[in-house]
């Protein structure tokens, strides 16, 4: 049987399926439950400094869309970070960790970005004895107009600092959580691996606004008749995160740091998925506010089943595996080509990949032969860019057939072969040692 057992930045935890900071994470009842359901790590909910308690709203806090079947799609929230006293967060810590030593336990902070006030709040939650830390720069919604979460997360050079001060005045290892509102991710990661973090986590919360009232003109979720933006999440941010975490994984700058993955985990092969992108870890919260803890049974049922399937006997066996296959546009195979197959007996005659190739494509499947509905591909205009396998309801109807080396595209009339990018391509104008079409035999 396969080991899901991680040891991330020094923190062992007996699988990696952590839950994210966030409400899930807010008190020790939550916690137990979630490590009683078999959760390896939680994220406990943002602290922030001693004094008076953070307000929220009294009032509806999260907004979603729904999938045709109401399953929740993406989701949005407007909270802030824990409303309960310090005192009382960081007891419960310390008695959870006490009872559960076996599983990880990171605390995620926030405060004013001034050295003394991080170096005050750090030897609090040392007492504790807490696995590590999780900086908070990530919460896009009010805590940033108070000079916290993403208003640091978008500057390289406050992430930086921070996390210098945070690993000048604590033992535990660091973990910077990114935001994800900003153009170029790898930036505040390599500015928090200069500044000494241990990891990155990513992505927080996506900048938001889930809709309007057409009735009342109201965006929503409202209070008292008036909206504002919030965080988005759940599985509509998954490409986003994958896109994110790779970048920071493939980043020479970058390579080799470790990376707690969240955005859109739902499942164990989305936990797969993000692991062979390089993440050591995930964090899953709209999950489990979706389904609840006892979701992670099958995610890890699932992850072990397929690791077993594989012959992996650890997480480290993929970890980052995908991370090589990733590169930029410039470097794809220009001369690769495929054509579209439509199998006939898996056909239902809906005609989706006609009309969407036809109204919006190239054009390449016919709807009608020999005075009969029939849809096939046209492979003399098929340019194999998958749309209609994308649109079509029925799974491996439509598949993407790879011609081989010397085989004549019916499309250009060259023959198939050879490996241009746009570097070597003739049609860039820039382009370094351009090569023409290569010259090979026609298939037999």
């Amino acid at each position: 049987m396969a080991d899901l057992s991680v040891r991330f930045c020094g923190v062992k935890s007996p699988n990696p399926f952590w839950l994210a900071s966030a409400p899930p994470t807010d008190k020790a009842y939550n916690v137990v439950r979630a490590y009683k359901a078999g959760w390896g790590g939680v994220v406990w909910k943002t602290l922030g400094e001693d004094g008076p308690p953070i307000v929220n709203v009294s009032g509806p806090r999260y907004g979603a869309i729904h999938s045709q079947d109401r399953r929740v799609f993406g989701f949005n929230n407007i909270e802030l970070i824990t409303d309960r006293p310090l005192e009382v967060n960081l007891r419960e810590i310390k008695e959870v960790k006490r009872d559960w030593p076996d599983r990880a336990l990171i605390v995620s902070l926030m405060v004013p970005c001034t050295e003394e006030s991080w170096k005050a709040i750090l030897k609090r939650v040392e007492e504790t004895e807490a696995d590590g830390i999780e900086l908070n720069f990530g919460c896009p919604h009010g805590m940033s107009e108070r000079g916290m979460g993403a208003a640091v997360g978008q500057v390289p050079e406050y992430v930086e600092m921070v996390t210098r001060w945070c690993k000048q005045h604590s033992r535990m290892p660091v973990i910077v959580k990114l935001t994800p509102n900003i153009s170029d991710i790898r930036k505040p990661a390599e500015a928090a691996k200069r500044g000494g973090a241990d990891a990155v986590s990513l992505i927080n919360t996506i900048n938001s606004v889930m809709g309007v009232d057409l009735d009342t003109l109201t965006p929503w979720p409202s209070t008292d008749g008036m909206a504002t933006h919030g965080g988005y999440c759940g599985p509509a941010v998954k490409p986003i995160a994958m896109n994110m975490v790779s970048e920071i994984a493939r980043n020479p700058e970058t390579h080799g740091l470790p990376i707690s993955a969240i955005g859109g985990i739902e499942t164990w092969k989305d936990a797969a998925e993000f692991m062979t992108l390089g993440a050591g870890t995930v964090q899953v919260c709209t999950a489990a506010m979706t389904y609840g803890f006892k979701i992670v049974q099958e995610m890890i049922t699932g992850l072990s089943d397929w690791m077993d399937a594989k012959g992996y006997s650890s997480v480290d066996d993929f970890v980052g595996a995908a991370v090589p296959k990733l590169t930029d546009w410039q470097h794809l195979n220009l001369d690769y080509a495929v054509k579209a197959k439509i199998d006939q007996d898996l056909c239902i005659q809906c005609g989706r990949c006609h009309i969407a190739c036809e109204d919006t494509s190239h054009q390449a499947i016919m709807k009608e032969k020999d005075g009969q509905r029939h849809f096939e591909v046209m492979e003399e205009e098929c340019v194999g860019c998958n749309l209609c396998a994308v649109v079509c309801p029925v799974d491996q109807c439509i598949t993407m057939e790879p011609l081989q080396a010397g085989a004549i595209d019916k499309r250009t009339g060259l023959p198939v072969g050879g490996h241009r990018t746009w570097l070597e391509h003739p049609n860039n104008p820039m382009a370094r040692n351009p090569r023409g079409p290569a010259v090979l035999e026609p298939a037999e």
